[in-house]
């Protein structure tokens, strides 16, 4: 059998292994199926596709690509992201240089950035913060993350991230989908699509928002694009006591009864979209119902939170208030992903919260107290579970801020130069990768656009972002758009 090495991770992978397991397995199955009687066929037939992913038609792109490109480091990824764009300078990022000018016009030599609202040739404004090196790598970090702070050591700091959106729709866009206008897949739907679910019980995308509100692009932020719309994002809520919705019977309902009940449902379904192929909403929809029966029996116990005990619930700091909230959706990515979800996205500040035209100081502050305890609690918890190897953690936002004031005391969007950190998953912690210039306005060693995030956040799962692709009008789409690559300093290399 021919072999190829893959050129980021060196590793053997097998020219023809995907076509051939899925010729054997569908040999198999049309054996097993015509072997047996119609009614049986068509319960085994109907199990395979939900289990396998499989489309009516072999090769099909309504199914998933269910094979790594390379041996994996990560097997599920947990998205932390901070929506408005936290200040790199104030958190992770220090420069001494800008407390030293602050107040002053940005120097001979730098050109200032084209912003969404910026205030031209506005001053600096200082980052008064208290800095210190943690750890035996001596990272470091600010005062407004202490609990972070202890963390570092397992984190690996990227602070020469850049981006094309310049407002809060384009960059939350980007970030999510690779391109800073809507149309096209969001990465955890790439990530469904060519790893497949590994839990037949629970989705394999899960979207959680810490407030009743939606983000910035709303659903598009998880959604499939061009892709069938079963491998979209699912959103549950991370603001109330029920994360999801109808989960239980009704008071009075027997199992039997739903079960009649679906199974009606699902012949009505079937009906329908055999008229209409195209519509892959109709697959996604009666996929759902198929998978919310399934998890009225998983589910419950995944999103029950009162079995955890006193010290981990504390650990998250939901016996706080500031940090309640978040905490809880902490806890519930932990309890999801151990259950065998894919790829979990938690929302902090939902509605561009972290957005800091104006008074920094305090919206900062705030923020970072009711997010830090939870986050740092997160990495404690999954690496004294030994669940931190496999399980990737990423934080950050859409964008970073200015170094410039707007309004006197607050940062405008900065796209051109800001941090996002990683943890886990084959990540090696205890490092900073790239740098910005002495005032943190632009990204100026090591750069690594989205496109380069996302290569490298698919490139620890195993999927090669080139060799991952899905028909489209006859065109092979990638998740990165024929550009990025991995950046092997994530991984020590």
């Amino acid at each position: 059998m021919p072999e190829v090495k893959n050129p980021e991770f060196q590793t053997i992978v097998p020219e023809s292994s995907a076509s051939s397991v899925q010729a054997a397995a569908e040999h198999n199955r049309r054996r097993f199926l015509s072997g047996n009687a119609l009614g049986i066929g068509s319960i085994a037939l109907n199990w395979m596709f939900q289990r396998d992913g499989l489309a009516k038609e072999a090769g099909s792109n309504a199914s998933a690509a269910h094979l790594a490109h390379h041996v994996a480091r990560a097997k599920s990824v947990i998205w932390l992201f901070m929506e408005g764009g936290p200040s790199h300078l104030d958190l992770v990022d220090p420069k001494p240089l800008l407390n030293k000018l602050a107040g002053q016009s940005l120097p001979d030599g730098f050109r200032e950035p084209i912003t969404a609202m910026g205030e031209r040739g506005a001053p600096l404004l200082a980052a008064p913060r208290k800095w210190r090196q943690h750890g035996e790598s001596g990272l470091w970090a600010s005062e407004w993350i202490p609990y972070t702070a202890e963390c570092m050591d397992d984190i690996a700091v990227i602070r020469s991230c850049w981006t094309n959106g310049i407002n809060h729709a384009g960059g939350v866009c980007q970030m999510n989908t690779c391109i800073n206008f809507a149309g096209r897949p969001s990465l955890g739907a790439w990530v469904n699509y060519g790893l497949g679910s590994s839990s037949e019980n629970l989705p394999s995308f899960v979207v959680i928002c810490d407030s009743a509100g939606r983000p910035v692009n709303g659903t598009r932020n998880w959604g499939s694009g061009f892709m069938p719309a079963t491998w979209q994002g699912v959103q549950i809520s991370g603001s109330g006591n029920e994360p999801i919705a109808n989960l239980n019977l009704p008071e009075g309902f027997s199992a039997e009864r739903q079960q009649a009940k679906l199974s009606l449902l699902q012949d009505f379904n079937l009906e329908h979209a055999a008229y209409r192929p195209q519509q892959t909403e109709l697959e996604a929809r009666i996929r759902s119902y198929e998978l919310s029966f399934r998890m009225q029996a998983q589910a419950p116990l995944a999103v029950d939170l009162t079995s955890e005990t006193e010290s981990t619930r504390s650990l998250y700091g939901m016996d706080a208030k500031e940090t309640e909230t978040f905490g809880k959706n902490c806890l519930l990515a932990r309890r999801l992903v151990e259950r065998g979800v894919r790829f979990v996205q938690l929302f902090h500040g939902t509605g561009s919260k972290w957005d800091s035209h104006t008074a920094i100081e305090a919206n900062h502050s705030r923020l970072c107290k009711a997010m830090d305890k939870p986050v740092a609690g997160l990495l404690k918890d999954l690496k004294q579970r030994g669940l931190l190897d496999e399980t990737l953690v990423i934080w950050g936002g859409e964008f970073g801020r200015t170094p410039m004031s707007e309004k006197g005391d607050g940062r405008d969007h900065n796209p051109t130069g800001f941090s996002i950190w990683m943890a886990g998953g084959g990540v090696k912690g205890g490092q900073t990768i790239g740098a910005t210039d002495d005032l943190g306005l632009y990204a100026v060693e090591d750069k690594m656009h989205v496109r380069d995030i996302h290569a490298s956040i698919l490139g620890l799962l195993g999927l090669n972002n080139m060799q991952l692709t899905y028909n489209h009008h006859g065109r092979p789409e990638r998740p990165t758009i024929n550009e990025g690559s991995f950046n092997r300093k994530l991984i020590g290399g």
